[in-house]
């Protein structure tokens, strides 16, 4: 089971960049990352252009996304916060 302490939301991802530049990017400003996955579309299987990134150490999760959020990855300005947990049985008004 993912924890949410250690978990951090990522928006404004690149829509060429995977799981594995993501977690790569993290990696690079020092952050041991355990899980890192963008969110696809079920029918296209293209990025959404966000995803989720679970850090290794949450010792510092604040210092983290102060570092991170409005950081550039392939010219784009990240939104690095922390993720919030799924209600169960909420209605999801992102989908078309």
């Amino acid at each position: 089971r993912v924890s949410a302490m250690l978990r951090l939301f990522v928006g404004n991802i690149p829509h060429a960049c995977g799981e594995m530049e993501l977690q790569h990017w993290f990696e690079e400003h020092g952050h041991s990352v355990t899980f890192a996955q963008v969110i696809r579309d079920r029918v296209t299987g293209h990025s959404r252009g966000f995803g989720f990134v679970e850090l290794q150490d949450a010792w510092d999760l604040k210092a983290t996304i102060e570092q991170l959020n409005g950081q550039r990855l392939s010219g784009r300005v990240l939104t690095v916060n922390a993720a919030t947990p799924r209600v169960p049985g909420s209605v999801n008004h992102t989908a078309a």
